[in-house]
């Protein structure tokens, strides 16, 4: 007889390049940051928005600015069989503000307060700290005023957000980078600065020099960092508006007590900014954990009235890292379960009612239906930490009862399964 042929093992299939999955043990973390920001958003009256993960590729080409990483490199493009253009969203503030507009949000009073924590999807190199696939918490206020007072508003809920992740030694940073009028004699003066050292620059500096100097400031290339140290600084361009703008910006920031630095070469990567900006960064890593700023122009660029507004967000991925860091092994201890042990087919179908009984009554119970004998289960028991076990066998089944074990002393009791309920909450 010709020998079988011996089956070949099916080839693993590994999660794409950049992405990463986020595993039960992490998933405390990951609750910790939602829950902080839902309570402290909500508290100074932000109120959710979730947007499609996929936009129109325009939406960001027009507003995010077509000499940026994002919209050059980074944004992964999906064309439907219609030859419809679609971008799984970059960022999120564009769609935050195409959702103003087509749900007409104005109608709820200004200011409009949103929140939101998501994903979002960049073509980068993956290193540490970035990924193709990261995940943000959002905060946009959207006023009819241009009031310098939100900026330091959502600085100020931002940074609660962060102290409430027991996260310490942060640093804000703070800049104006002007508006229109005032914004092009120092884009002038920055060309024939670079202009003078252009051989130095890298490559995309050395592409975009003509067409958006400002993106030069945020190269994060080692030569370009250098040479961002001796360019000229927008403050000294600022118009009367602007200036005054900025002026009551670090007042209001004085007030409530909020430290910052300024730095005069900030200006984010995306083209919709004016005015503040700023970053948060953290003692120990080398990367911005937050940041935002001012976008008076974004509405108006997208269909809607001239209305100023002003963002912030944090990378949670980024949030975690420190936390993590600061405060390993910080973990808060989880209830512990009353484990249910099933002996028999009976007692196994009964198990599956018993449990919505307990669900019904808040009694946390956990399982491991799919083992069959008493020894197993009672490991599964022990690896959990469970301090009582129920034993329910086919007697019980039929008797209307379970044996309640101590599982620390050994001893046991039966209980009635009508006051087992009762019986479990004063052992709890």
């Amino acid at each position: 007889m010709p020998k079988e042929s011996k089956k070949k093992k099916a080839a693993q299939i590994q999660r794409v390049k950049g992405m990463h999955d986020i595993l039960p043990d992490d998933q405390w973390l990951w609750d910790q940051v939602r829950s902080a920001t839902k309570k402290i958003a909500e508290y100074y009256n932000f109120v959710r928005l979730d947007t499609p993960v996929l936009e129109q590729a325009s939406l960001f080409e027009r507003t995010v600015g077509e000499a940026t990483d994002i919209v050059e490199k980074q944004m992964f493009i999906v064309q439907t069989k219609g030859k419809e253009r679609l971008v799984m969203r970059p960022e999120w503030t564009a769609g935050a503000a195409r959702a103003y507009i087509e749900n007409s949000l104005s109608q709820r009073g200004f200011p409009v307060k949103l929140y939101t924590d998501l994903s979002l999807f960049r073509y980068e190199q993956p290193q540490e700290g970035r990924f193709r696939e990261f995940h943000q918490l959002d905060l946009e206020i959207i006023s009819s005023e241009n009031d310098p007072i939100y900026d330091v508003q959502i600085m100020l809920v931002l940074t609660r957000i962060i102290e409430s992740l027991k996260i310490k030694g942060f640093s804000i940073s703070v800049n104006s980078i002007g508006c229109k009028s005032c914004r092009p004699p120092y884009k002038k003066e920055l060309q024939n600065y670079y202009k003078g050292v252009k051989s130095q620059l890298c490559a995309d500096c050395a592409r975009r020099l003509e067409a958006n100097p400002l993106r030069l400031l945020d190269c994060k290339e080692e030569k370009c960092v250098e040479l961002k140290k001796n360019a000229p600084i927008i403050i000294d361009h600022l118009c009367n508006t602007c200036h005054n703008h900025f002026k009551q910006v670090l007042e209001y920031l004085d007030e409530v007590q909020l430290p910052y630095a300024l730095d005069h070469h900030l200006v984010r990567g995306l083209d919709y900014y004016t005015k503040t900006v700023f970053e948060i960064n953290c003692e120990g890593v080398d990367f911005a954990i937050a940041g935002g700023g001012r976008y008076d122009y974004l509405i108006e660029l997208l269909g809607g009235k001239n209305t100023p507004a002003v963002g912030a967000a944090a990378g949670i991925e980024r949030l975690i890292k420190v936390m993590k860091m600061q405060n390993p092994e910080k973990k808060p201890k989880e209830k512990q379960k009353i484990f249910l042990v099933h002996i028999g087919e009976l007692a196994k179908k009964k198990s599956l009612s018993l449990i919505e009984e307990l669900r019904k009554a808040n009694i946390e119970i956990t399982e491991s239906l799919g083992k069959e004998s008493l020894k197993a289960q009672l490991r599964v028991a022990d690896k959990e930490g469970c301090p009582y076990a129920l034993i329910f066998g086919q007697r019980e089944a039929f008797e209307d009862n379970i044996i309640l074990r101590d599982l620390k002393t050994g001893t046991q009791e039966t209980v009635m399964l009508r006051k087992l309920a009762e019986t479990l909450k004063k052992r709890s």
